[in-house]
């Protein structure tokens, strides 16, 4: 495959200043294709011409925003083979969901596109007529994480645009090239240097989080790199969305209907993998239906098809990289050492590649790290409780709050618990699910701000009163 051998600054294609790196196929454990890597001055530069084109591009017509937006998700669509196709080559997701991920990039682009940007009267009198506007902050820094690469990058880019914003993206360094790719489709359409993008390590991160034309950073991923954003930030008070970890809870009712929600459990468990920031990552059952819950879930696991995203007959991929694969691999054994029972997987595949099949573990408890930490990946651990008081306070003993789910056939019990989880959002009888018209975020260490709707939208904006006095 043809891919991406340059960066975008200024609307045009540049060279990076610093040999290329290799990015891996996790598929093979081995490189694919070569990226170019951007220099810190690179960083400069980009910024510079986001800089300049801010101060024209923030007085475009709102209509001509909207118009952009909806030319940008035509040209996803126009090119949706090659995005996936790419998605699955970095990622390693299989090929059917690299296509849901680019149908909801072009699908979520549209959304944005037709927002409106509210003006609120605050006071219509004979006194003053008083209105809350909303300005675009100027540049904004896009640091985008290797799980969902295309998704999280429309997501950060839509609304910043959409809002009248530049933009300076930085994708990462194990999946660049769905998100280039996605880059020098926008610079068909805005002005340029309305978007750019800078690749590779190397200090990049942190000359864009310490740069001080850049007015905002929206930073998907983990909490200790979110916390060292923040730190930078600090020097001229940058806005900040920051959406990190997650050790997303799931609580099974007593008398809940298993055959009704099981399938609905593992898909969200094991969406992506486990590799998604909401996917629910242990899940407290009663007792009296434990072993049957445990038992139904292990046996979808045991359904799955293990292999490369590009096989047709595939429906669960690798583990993105190396030191995830390791990690999984890592939580797994301590577990095991602890008297855990492993009813499926639990053993990576031999031969090249990182897969690790769906694991189900049994007979864990809190205290054990494959409860307390973020196993991000293809592992759910199933924990037994008698009282629905002890499963919320184990759901709530975590130092993260993305999000939580409670799964039962008594609706109204079940908004009452989830009314008491520590988090972002409580789903019932569903979990991981995102919509470009609900707010979403984190609580606790799961970082703060929200994205999506018009709630999202607005945290791409400086509010403006404006007081007309009529006395």
């Amino acid at each position: 495959m043809q891919t991406v051998s340059t960066i975008f600054i200024n609307g045009e294609a540049v060279e990076g200043e610093r040999n290329p790196f290799p990015v891996i196929n996790p598929a093979t454990g081995e490189a694919f294709a070569q990226c170019p890597a951007a220099t810190p001055e690179q960083v400069d530069q980009a910024v510079a011409a986001a800089n300049a084109a801010f101060k024209t591009f923030q007085h475009t017509p709102d209509a001509d925003r909207k118009a952009m937006l909806h030319r940008i998700a035509d040209l996803i669509d126009a090119n949706a083979d090659e995005l996936a196709q790419l998605v699955t080559l970095e990622q390693g997701k299989p090929l059917a969901l690299a296509q849901m991920e680019v149908g909801a990039a072009a699908g979520w682009t549209r959304y944005n596109a037709d927002l409106d940007v509210p003006v609120k009267v605050v006071e219509d009198s004979d006194t003053r007529l008083a209105e809350l506007h909303h300005k675009p902050l100027g540049v904004v820094g896009s640091i985008t994480p290797w799980n969902w690469p295309l998704m999280i990058a429309v997501w950060h880019i839509m609304p910043a645009i959409r809002t009248g914003n530049t933009v300076v993206s930085k994708p990462s360094s194990m999946t660049p090239f769905s998100t280039l790719k996605l880059v020098e489709l926008i610079n068909q359409v805005v002005p340029a240097g309305v978007i750019n993008i800078v690749t590779g390590e190397g200090g990049i991160g942190r000359a864009m989080t310490q740069h001080q034309d850049i007015r905002k950073i929206v930073f998907t991923g983990s909490t200790p790199t979110g916390q060292d954003i923040m730190r930078k930030s600090a020097d001229n008070l940058k806005r900040l969305t920051l959406e990190l970890g997650g050790n997303d809870a799931g609580i099974v009712l007593p008398g809940a209907d298993i055959d009704a929600i099981a399938q609905g459990i593992f898909q969200t468990a094991f969406l992506n993998m486990g590799q998604t920031c909401a996917a629910l990552k242990r899940l407290y059952v009663h007792e009296d239906q434990y072993e049957a819950v445990c038992s139904k879930l292990a046996e979808i696991a045991s359904q799955q098809v293990v292999g490369s995203g590009l096989e047709s007959d595939v429906t669960f991929g690798p583990v993105q990289n190396q030191d995830q694969f390791n990690l999984v691999s890592e939580l797994v054994e301590d577990a095991r050492a602890q008297g855990a029972r492993i009813l499926c997987g639990g053993e990576a595949q031999p031969g090249n590649g990182y897969f690790y099949p769906p694991t189900i573990v049994a007979d864990v408890s809190n205290g054990v790290r494959l409860v307390d930490e973020e196993q991000f990946g293809p592992v759910l651990p199933v924990i037994k409780y008698s009282d629905v008081e002890d499963a919320i306070v184990m759901a709530n003993d975590n130092v993260n709050g993305l999000g939580g789910s409670v799964w039962g056939s008594d609706i109204e019990q079940a908004r009452s618990v989830a009314a008491r989880l520590e988090t972002g959002t409580a789903w019932i009888n569903n979990h991981a699910e995102v919509l470009p018209h609900c707010p979403f975020g984190g609580s606790k260490m799961s970082g703060f701000g929200v994205e999506f709707g018009e709630e999202g939208l607005l945290e791409y904006t400086q509010p403006q009163l404006l007081n007309i006095s009529r006395g």
